[in-house]
Formats: C-alpha cells, sequence, structure tokens
C-alpha cells in the first residue's frame, strides 16, 4: 500500500510538470499538444506500474507464511464449513421471517442483529479468503459470486444513505437480498455438481431451444395467418405475433390446451385440430423431451465425474495416512535399533540369545528372524503398496 500511494505521489507530480509543459508548448499547435499530452500520461502510467510491479517482486515477500497455512487451515476445516452453512441457512430464515409486518415488528431488535452478525461473518470470510491467497482467489467463480452477493448485501444501505428512503426502486434493492442464499451453493458439493452438469448443455440446449424457437415462429405466423382475422377469427390468442407466440408456448407445456382448441372450434376452423396436434407433437413431444435427454445425460456425466474425483480423493486421504502410519513404524523401528546399538550387548542376535537364557521351558520361545530387520521391513512394506495397486487396477 505504501508503494502505490508514493506511486500515485510521483505520477500526480510527473502529470502536473506534463500540464505545465503542454501549456508552454501549445503555442506551436493544440493537436501537436494533445498528443504529446496523451503519450505523456501513457508514460507515466507505465513508469508508475512498472516501479509498483518491481517493488512487489523484489521486496514485498510475504513474511507470515506460517499465519497464512493456518489461516487456510481455518477455511479449509469442516467445522468452518459448518459455521458458514449455519449462518446462511439462519439468515435465509430470518430474511423468510422478515416479510411479516407483524413479525418484523415485533422481532425488529432480532433481525438487525442478525443481519450485522451475518454481514460480519461475510466480510470475515472475505477478507480471510483473500488473505490467504489473494491471486488465485479471484480465479475461482464461486468467490466471485460471494464479492457480488456482499455487494448485494450493501444495496440498500447505500441508496437509503446517498439516495434516500424514498427512492423509487428501492423495492427491488431490497427484493435482491434473497440472492444471499446463494452462497450455500459454495459449501454443497451436491449443488456444484448439477451447476457443473448445467454449465455443460448450454451449447446444445441453446441448439434445441433455437429450434423451439424456429419451429414456434413458423407456428406462429401460420396462425396468426389462419386464426388471426379480427372478424371471425380468435384475435384474443392469435391477433399478433407475441400473442400468437404466448398462445403456442401454452400449447407446448401442454397448458390449457383443449380450452384454446374449444375456442377455435367454436369459430369452425377445420385446420385447428390438424394444426394443434402436429404442433403438440413437434414441440411437447419431440423438443422439450430432447431437452430433457440432454439434462439427464449431462447430468449423469457429471455424478459419474463427481463419484470419481471422491473416489481419488479417498484415495489420497488414505495413500497420506499410510505415509503418516509408515512413517512413525519407521522411526519406531529406528528408535529400536538406536536402542540396541546403546545397549550392552553387541548385536540383536545376541539380544535375543540372552533373552532366551532368562525363559522357562513354559514360555513361548522368541525366534530370531530376517523379519526383525529394518531392511526386511521395507522391503516388504514397498511390496504391500505394489499389492494395493494392483488390486487397485483389477477392480477398476
Amino acid at each position: 500500500m505504501i508503494i502505490i500511494c508514493i506511486s500515485v505521489v510521483i505520477y500526480s507530480t510527473f502529470h502536473c510538470y506534463v500540464k505545465v509543459y503542454v501549456h508552454l508548448y501549445s503555442q506551436k499547435g493544440e493537436s501537436r499538444a494533445l498528443c504529446l499530452q496523451k503519450g505523456m500520461h501513457y508514460l507515466g502510467v507505465r513508469l508508475c506500474s512498472a516501479i509498483t510491479i518491481l517493488y512487489i517482486q523484489l521486496f514485498d515477500r510475504r513474511k507470515d507464511d506460517e499465519f497464512q497455512a493456518f489461516g487456510k487451515r481455518v477455511i479449509t476445516s469442516h467445522f468452518f464449513k459448518i459455521i458458514m452453512i449455519c449462518a446462511v441457512g439462519s439468515n435465509a430464515f430470518l430474511t423468510a421471517l422478515w416479510t411479516s409486518y407483524d413479525i418484523r415488528y415485533r422481532l425488529f431488535r432480532l433481525l438487525e442483529f442478525s443481519e450485522i452478525f451475518f454481514v460480519s461473518i461475510c466480510i470475515s470470510e472475505l477478507a480471510m479468503k483473500v488473505y490467504v491467497d489473494p491471486t488465485d482467489y479471484w480465479k475461482d467463480g464461486y468467490n466471485v459470486m460471494d464479492v457480488v452477493i456482499i455487494i448485494i448485501i450493501f444495496l440498500p444501505y447505500t441508496t437509503r444513505r446517498f439516495l434516500g428512503k424514498q427512492f423509487t426502486y428501492l423495492y427491488v434493492a431490497d427484493g435482491m437480498q434473497s440472492l444471499r442464499i446463494l452462497k450455500i451453493i459454495r459449501y454443497s458439493q451436491g449443488i456444484r455438481m448439477m451447476i457443473s452438469a448445467m454449465r455443460q448443455t448450454v451449447y446444445t440446449v441453446a441448439s434445441v431451444l433455437l429450434l423451439l424457437f424456429l419451429l414456434m415462429y413458423i407456428f406462429g405466423i401460420l396462425g396468426f395467418c389462419l386464426f388471426g382475422s379480427q372478424d371471425r377469427g380468435d384475435y384474443d390468442n392469435w391477433g399478433n405475433l407475441p400473442v400468437a407466440f404466448f398462445t403456442l408456448f401454452s400449447l407446448a407445456t401442454v397448458d390449457g390446451w383443449t380450452d384454446l382448441q374449444k375456442q377455435l372450434d367454436n369459430r369452425g376452423f377445420a385446420l385447428s385440430r390438424a394444426f394443434t396436434i402436429i404442433f403438440i407433437l413437434l414441440a411437447s413431444f419431440i423438443f422439450l423431451n430432447m431437452f430433457v435427454g440432454v439434462m439427464i445425460r449431462y447430468t449423469e456425466d457429471s455424478i459419474k465425474k463427481f463419484e470419481q474425483e471422491r473416489t481419488l480423493e479417498r484415495k489420497m486421504t488414505l495413500m497420506e495416512e499410510k505415509q503418516v502410519i509408515l512413517q512413525r513404524q519407521q522411526e519406531d523401528i529406528s528408535r529400536l535399533m538406536h536402542m540396541q546399538k546403546n545397549a550392552d550387548c553387541k548385536s540383536f542376535s545376541e539380544l535375543v540369545e540372552n533373552f532366551k537364557k532368562t525363559l522357562r521351558h513354559t514360555d513361548p520361545m522368541v525366534l530370531d528372524d530376517f523379519a526383525t530387520s529394518l531392511a526386511f521391513i521395507d522391503i516388504y512394506f514397498s511390496t504391500l503398496d505394489y499389492q494395493d495397486m494392483t488390486i487397485h487396477k483389477w477392480q477398476r
């Protein structure tokens, strides 16, 4: 921040100098002076940017790696996710209560306190995530959505502060507060999976909807020409193209199509039934089912991809736990070997022999085996790893 302020001061001084010089130079020509001012402005911006970037690369190295790692563990912990889900859920519930004027009057203090608490949690979450990773934070679409939601949360306060309580569109800012429930998407893997499926279907669904629009365009003009006459036609449903589009949408969803057809039958249109049946077959039975089929297909692909990712995460977790156990066992064995070297016996075999002499004939016998060496244990664990990998490949 300090170097940015210094860069701004340098640029301001440089810009003032350029203005004075351009004013003196403008006597030779206004166009030449304007070009000179633009060039100097571009040069000053580039110079200050280069100074800032050079300072950041050379001197502004983070010296709080441990605290940064601690913050990363906090925001990725399950406890933090539970806190955020509970905060968003409780705020959504209280927002639903806020829609009742009677409850709003009785629980005004509670609603105000919950609003302040929720806004504080959201701002704290944003500050922690930006602090942990200030560059990669903006590369995630869900993080950008969180920033947009925070801006939406502050819209009613800013509009009331600068535009007054009598602002015409203030109710729009209040109604947009329902979008804060979208913060729960960040912490729900199932919802993210569905959004991923919808994102993959954008181009295919757009093609299907374009075909449906072309079909409705053709039948809309045809229906206007056949049934849209003001004298003896159904002018309320087919009188112009927008009304015909709305009527065709009702036919495509098969919602009240019998009433629409009855009105055409009452006016004696002979081709009305063929027109209605053909459009319903094409729009409802083909295009809408095609739309549903595309969504189901990509949803299944997303579910399979999600399950593969979960399986890979479990495998990585098991491997990490296994490595921790192996490292702990190797440390224990190394400590035992070190204790053996410091003992009175010269070797492990001699230690076993001395121990055997202290046993009775009824005690179990301890044998000196090759399996007691550290090298054999390493080879044995490596063999188990290869067996696990082979079994996993066979299962897949």
